[in-house]
């Protein structure tokens, strides 16, 4: 998707003034949100295995390159074949030529946020493959031909309603009113293209390094048919999913269904170790793992490497007072809410997506709930400075803090313009205690009142009380 960050304050306008959007966003609050305090209360041992899965990301990251070589050895010598791709350009080239090669008219794809990073859903399209994706919110959004708003519910701003008359439209028949129903319509339709597809695309959850395994976790097993169906398996991922062994693995999964959904699990985690051997059963002849730079070493080499440890569990998300008023299209993105904006401008340009890391209240429950401990708000802190220093913020803005500071640094001078400042405040409000309009603050008074100063500033309070 081209990424429209750069629109971002008319996005969020847009979506404050959506009433479907903000009922759809009110289910985080009562479902998530106390699910995830509930899974972690349970766990008496959740913030040290929190930071256990830090230290083992930080490890790993600190030895990155080995442990590529070695997750490469490894996967190798079980049967699979290892590409490398540079950039998203790179890795779409890999992919339609492997779809290609194998002769695929149509393909099933579960969900894969590198794969909505690199434009890949677009790209078989262009080559004139179909795709189906298998996920249920991926599928709606796909029948909507929208792009995801969320890293574990795609289609979570949609409600049963507008769900309904998607299907109706896309499948015929009268419009389902129960929830289980939907299901069951999307489960009879899914359930051919598995069969018919001749390649299966997946992303994956973690790289074991020790091993060459792939880990999916899903809870509605479409991953496990996508990959365990078609005659061909794709895994399209980054680079900084690798975790050292597989007992390591475990200590990620113990906490990822916990914080994403408040699960203690999630109903099918599937590990997948090379092709199909000529014992198994069944499972796809070929096995290609396409690992995903795309900006991830530039990452790795800065001061933004603890993003790289992110497991895309989303209760960044799910916490963010920004991201549930406004929902993920606003971002205008691939990645939304706290985590999107510090890994947008790094992938799409700071000068499009400087808007995302200034979306922040900083209360800081991002990182409070980031099951690895990711200094959030930290890291949109250094792309506000990066952005300061090109100047991308208008002039306006510029100019204003720089008179705070030049304020700020003069106590005297600065309790003066307080003074002088509540004042001015005071009359113009003419004792209502409120300002319906105040120059230079129109984004705060159309909406609402501005609060007038009443009864001095907080220094002379503070003068008055010493006293």
């Amino acid at each position: 998707m081209q990424p429209t960050s750069v629109r971002f304050d008319h996005q969020a306008r847009r979506a404050l003034a959506d009433a479907e959007l903000q009922r759809a966003l009110s289910a985080i609050r009562t479902g998530w949100q106390p699910a995830r305090a509930r899974a972690a209360a349970a766990l008496p041992e959740f913030d040290a295995l929190r930071d256990l899965a830090r230290d083992l990301k930080d490890h790993v990251l600190a030895h990155l390159d080995l442990y590529l070589e070695a997750f490469e050895a490894a996967a190798t010598a079980v049967g699979a074949r290892v590409h490398w791709a540079r950039d998203a350009a790179e890795a779409r080239e890999i992919v339609l030529g492997l779809c290609e090669a194998y002769g695929a008219r149509s393909v099933t794809k579960s969900k894969s946020m590198v794969a909505e990073e690199i434009g890949l859903a677009e790209a078989l399209e262009g080559r004139g493959i179909s795709r189906v994706e298998t996920d249920l919110g991926e599928y709606i959004i796909q029948l909507a031909h929208e792009p995801p708003s969320h890293l574990i519910g795609p289609a979570v701003h949609f409600t049963k309603e507008r769900i309904a008359k998607l299907f109706a439209e896309h499948h015929g028949g009268p419009e389902l009113t129960q929830a289980e129903a939907l299901v069951a319509e999307a489960r009879r339709v899914l359930r051919q293209k598995y069969f018919e597809a001749e390649v299966g695309i997946t992303g994956a959850n973690f790289l074991v390094a020790e091993t060459g395994s792939v880990i999916t976790v899903t809870n509605e097993g479409n991953a496990e048919l996508t990959q365990g169906l078609p005659r061909h398996h794709i895994v399209v991922t980054g680079i900084e999913k690798l975790v050292p062994t597989m007992e390591d693995a475990f200590t990620f999964l113990r906490i990822l269904a916990r914080s994403a959904t408040g699960q203690e699990f999630s109903a099918y985690t599937t590990v997948i170790t090379g092709p199909k051997r000529a014992e198994d059963l069944d499972g796809p002849e070929t096995l290609d793992i396409v690992l995903v730079d795309n900006g991830r070493s530039a990452l790795h080499a800065g001061r933004f490497r603890e993003i790289l440890r992110c497991i895309r569990c989303g209760a960044c998300m799910n916490h963010c007072p920004v991201y549930l008023a406004i929902g993920g299209h606003a971002y205008g993105w691939t990645y939304v809410g706290p985590m999107g904006a510090v890994l947008t401008p790094q992938f799409v340009g700071l000068e499009q997506a400087w808007k995302l890391p200034e979306a922040s209240t900083f209360c800081g429950r991002c990182e409070e709930v980031c099951p690895v401990r990711i200094p959030l708000p930290r890291l949109m802190r250094f792309w506000r400075e990066e952005a300061w220093r090109r100047r991308l913020p208008p002039a306006v803005q510029r100019s204003g803090l720089r008179i705070w500071a030049f304020l700020a640094t003069r106590p005297r001078l600065y309790r003066l313009a307080a003074r002088l400042g509540s004042g001015i405040l005071a009359i113009l409000s003419r004792g209502r205690g409120r300002l319906r309009w105040l120059p230079g603050a129109s984004g705060w008074t159309a909406a609402r009142d501005f609060p007038a100063p009443e009864g001095g500033t907080f220094f002379s309070r503070y003068q008055r009380g010493r006293r």
